[in-house]
Parts: structure tokens; C-alpha cells; sequence
């Protein structure tokens, strides 16, 4: 019998920030899988700031989706039925077909999960894509040395936890920025960072990071952008090195933000600047997940994750994380 099956579809282009508007809920029957294909049942769906950018209907390093096509977006799913070699029923599966209560795979793009190693969820969070991140990004791009100071943007968010703490791993003193108070004393107290600040009851950025860093700052992890990232350039050290993963606070404007100009610090400070994507080091994938593993299995890396309960609210889950209400890992629960 045909499985009827829920999908979020893009409704209309946001102006600034999204509104739950902007997505349809539509039912649809999905086919059988045919051969070399799996239909699974969607578990768990992830929500992240880059689908921001993918909505926008302008082509980055990816094609925007398109009004009326499904939401993209990392998922965790249950193999229904298999017609592929290499899974069966009651497998547990991560991939990446969208705010869909139903996925049809070829198997190529999928990552069978062993549920005895971890939580399946890890797999959207500090073992996924997001652990991942911080990963390269942090020792690829910043290479940071013992002893070194490095300061993390939006560090109470999914990506900035694991950098300020792979930080700590790495012999390093971790300094974040965040939100909210809450968010402070999490970061420090639960994640182990030296010191934090909140950049909303703090308006002197600059004076405010000379106070927590006062030997400078010798990697700038940027996943937020903006009057934060203005105010770290006096701040670096000579040589320091820069990841942008992420510019969060610029993701709703309606029109560039004017600010100060800084690439005259990058040549007093001789600083290396980067962006990067995770899809860079696709290559590097078992590399990178083996040793965040390990970190976990040792205790030396704690995540948390921000369980919204219900498909339903997808949309709204989505909306919250850009408009920074949750701490760590934001993930929908399908059921």
C-alpha cells in the first residue's frame, strides 16, 4: 500500500527573519523503493543556520530551494524496506533527504549507524556534520599551539561548543561569546572554556576582549560575523589565523549591515583569513569522526542537544535556532 507522507515545502522567499508562513506542510504518497533503493522512516531531522542561505534564492556553493521543493536537511531514519545489498529492515540510517517524514535512498549517500556506539542522534550533532566542523576547521584552518589563546563566536551553539572544547583538548585557553548569562555559565562552567562573554549586556566588544584576552588573540573561530568579528581584528595577535565557518548575525538582513572596513589589520597583524565548508573534507570524513569519538568515549568532550518534540514544528524549530533560543545541537524528534 502507498505510504502517505508528510513533507515541509518551501512557500515562500523570507524576508529577513523566516516566518512559519514560508513553509507548507503537504501530504504526499511516496513510491516503493525500487532496485538498489531503500525507504526509510525519518526519525530525527536536523535544523542548521546554513539552510538560511539555501532559502534565500541566490546560488552559493549550492543551488537555493526552489518555492514548492522540499526542505533540505540531515536526517536520521529507520530502513522500512530494502532493495540494496547493503541494508535492511530496522536499520538505522543517517542521509540527508529533508523535513520529510519519509526518504527514498540509492544507499550511496547514507551512513549506516551502530546504535551500540552512541546515541543515533550524535550523528546530527557532535559525531555529523557539526563535530565535523568544528573539527577541520579549528585544527586545519586555525592550527592552533599550546598555550595559545582562541576565541569562539557564537559559542553556546551546536558548532562553537565542540571548537571551544577541542580547544581545551588541544592544550589552548578557550574563550567564547554568547547570548545570554545562561548561556555564559554553560559554556564555562559545563563545557570547561575559561571565560566567556555576553555580547548583549556588553557593549564595548573590543575593550571587553582585551579584558578576557589579555596575551591577544591567536585563532578566531567566526561562526556569528558582524560588530563582534569587527571588534576582534585589534585584538590579534601577530600571525594569528581566522576560520569563518558561519555569519549568522548577517543571515536576516534585508540590507548590508555598514561597518568598519578591517582589512588594514590584516596587515598589521599578518593574519591568515579562511572560509571553509564541511563538504571540503568529505574525504577525510572517518578521520575526523574516529577521533571526536574518542574524545567522547574518554569524557573529554561533552555535547548537549536541543530536542524539539513534534514534525509539526519543524519550522518553528528552525526559526528558534536563528533567532538563538537554543543550547547545543537543535534537532526535531519526527515522533
Amino acid at each position: 500500500m502507498p505510504i502517505k507522507n508528510r513533507q515541509f515545502v518551501l512557500a515562500a522567499r523570507p524576508q529577513g527573519m523566516p516566518k512559519e508562513s514560508d513553509f507548507k506542510l503537504v501530504e504526499r504518497e511516496i513510491r516503493n523503493p525500487g532496485s538498489g533503493e531503500v525507504l526509510l522512516r525519518t526519525l530525527y531531522v536536523s535544523v542548521d543556520p546554513y539552510m538560511r542561505g539555501r532559502i534565500s534564492g541566490v546560488k552559493t556553493y549550492a543551488d537555493p530551494v526552489e518555492i514548492g521543493a522540499v526542505m533540505v536537511g540531515a536526517t536520521i531514519g529507520e530502513v522500512v524496506e530494502s532493495k540494496n545489498p547493503g541494508f535492511q529492515a530496522g536499520d538505522i540510517a543517517a542521509g540527508y533527504w529533508g523535513w520529510s517524514e519519509h526518504g527514498i535512498s540509492n544507499g550511496r549517500d547514507l551512513r549506516k549507524l551502530d546504535v551500540s556506539l552512541a546515541p543515533v542522534t550524535t550523528a546530527l550533532g557532535v559525531l555529523g556534520a557539526t563535530g565535523l566542523t568544528a573539527y577541520f576547521g579549528l585544527l586545519d584552518i586555525c592550527k592552533p599551539q599550546s598555550g595559545e589563546t582562541v576565541l569562539v563566536s557564537g559559542a553556546a551553539g551546536a558548532v562553537g561548543s565542540i571548537v571551544g572544547q577541542i580547544a581545551k583538548i588541544k592544550g589552548c585557553r578557550a574563550i567564547g561569546t554568547a547570548g545570554s548569562d545562561a548561556k555564559v555559565r554553560h559554556v564555562v562552567n559545563d563545557l570547561g572554556f575559561d571565560a566567556a562573554l555576553n555580547y548583549k549586556t556588553r557593549s564595548d566588544y573590543t575593550g571587553a576582549l582585551h579584558e578576557l584576552c589579555p596575551k591577544g588573540i591567536d585563532c578566531y573561530f567566526d561562526n556569528v560575523g558582524g560588530a563582534i568579528t569587527d571588534a576582534v581584528f585589534p585584538a590579534l595577535n601577530l600571525h594569528a589565523r581566522i576560520a569563518i565557518c558561519g555569519q549568522i548575525s548577517q543571515y536576516n538582513a534585508t540590507k548590508p549591515e555598514l561597518g568598519p572596513r578591517p582589512f588594514g589589520w590584516f596587515i598589521v597583524k599578518r593574519c591568515r583569513v579562511e572560509g571553509f565548508l564541511i563538504l571540503d573534507y568529505q574525504h577525510r570524513f572517518g578521520e575526523g569522526i574516529a577521533e571526536l569519538a574518542r574524545w567522547l568515549r574518554e569524557g573529554k568532550l561533552k555535547h548537549r542537544e536541543d530536542i524539539v518534540e513534534g514534525f509539526e514544528n519543524t519550522p518553528r524549530a528552525f526559526i528558534g535556532m536563528l533567532e538563538g533560543d537554543n543550547v547545543g545541537k537543535r534537532i526535531v524528534k519526527v515522533e
